[in-house]
This record gives C-alpha cells, structure tokens and sequence, in this order.
C-alpha cells in the first residue's frame, strides 16, 4: 500500500488579551486521528507556557469556516469557546444544536498531574465525535508536553467510547444534553 504525500497542515496559534485564544489551521485540514494528535501535541505546548491559559482548563472548537481577513491558505479554525470550569463554565449541550467536527480541551500545567513526576506538564485532548448508528466511530487524540517542547504523553485512537475518559466524558457532555 503506498501512501500518498499530502502537504503539512499548518498551525499558528492566535492571541486575544493576552490569552491564547485559538489556531488558524493553513493548507489542508488534518485527516486522521493521528494528524490531530499531531495538532494537539503543538496546543498542548503552548498551553505548557506560563500565562498562554487563563486560570482552569479551556474547551476549543474546530470552526470550518475560514476566518474574515485570515491569512492566504487558512481552511479554518480552532477557537477558545470558554472554561470548563469556573466562575462562568460552558454548558452541558452548549454545541448541540450545531455539532462542530471537534471539540478539545487544554490543561494548563496548574490543572494536570503530570504522568512523568519530574515534569511539569500542561495536557488536552481531542474528541471527534462520530455518528455510531452509521458506522462512524468517535476518536479522540491526547497529548502532555512541558514548556520546554518534550512530548511526555501522546495517543489517539478511534473507536472511542466517550464515557471512557474523563476528557472526553466531558466534552461530550458539551455536545449532548
């Protein structure tokens, strides 16, 4: 089987009062769980810096429309809808009158048990919700990764049961109600 070259999806992060507040996505949108575990992995380690999140853990949408005056190649985007915790947290079933293709979540480091000790790590996850009674299965991709750039943690797998984890669990709980 070969596999055919597709070029890179681009990411660039966007910044709103001082807070990360999403990703334009350039070129091509990712394909698999495993270009999006790729993708979180690059959010994971912005979210590592100190002040790139506010305080608490933030839930991204994917957006696929392409943003007014965005760059030359931008398909998309992935932006901060608000905490999932907090003083005005996002509602359970909040998406479910317009399902986005995905939802994801960033930990800062203050909100991750770090699965390496000797690291202090920020952490997210993905899910890509499916449509199971048609054969579509969720997936999802994790991540962990220091200010530094090292990757301590990374899977994504499809097939996933959402009730599984406590990320997608709650992310879920966003896009249903």
């Amino acid at each position: 089987m070969t596999h055919r070259q597709l070029p890179p999806v681009e990411v660039a992060p966007v910044h709103d009062g001082g807070y990360l507040s999403g990703f334009l996505l350039l070129r091509r949108w990712p394909e698999d769980p495993v270009e999006w575990a790729q993708f979180l992995v690059l959010a994971v380690q912005m979210a590592a810096m100190p002040g790139m999140l506010p305080q608490g853990s933030t839930v991204f949408r994917v957006v696929e429309q392409v943003p007014e005056g965005g760059p030359p190649g931008a398909i998309g985007l992935v932006h901060a809808e608000g905490q999932l915790l907090g003083d005005h947290p996002l509602v359970p079933g909040q998406f479910a009158d317009s399902t986005p293709p995905g939802l994801a979540v960033l930990h800062p480091p203050s909100s991750t048990v770090s699965s390496v000790s000797s690291y202090e790590t920020a952490s997210g996850c993905i899910l890509l919700p499916g449509v199971p009674d048609l054969g579509l299965d969720h997936r999802a991709a994790w991540a962990e990764a220091d200010r530094d750039g090292t990757v301590t943690r990374m899977a994504s797998r499809s097939g996933v049961d959402p009730l599984g984890d406590a990320d997608t669990a709650a992310l879920s709980l966003l896009l249903v109600a």
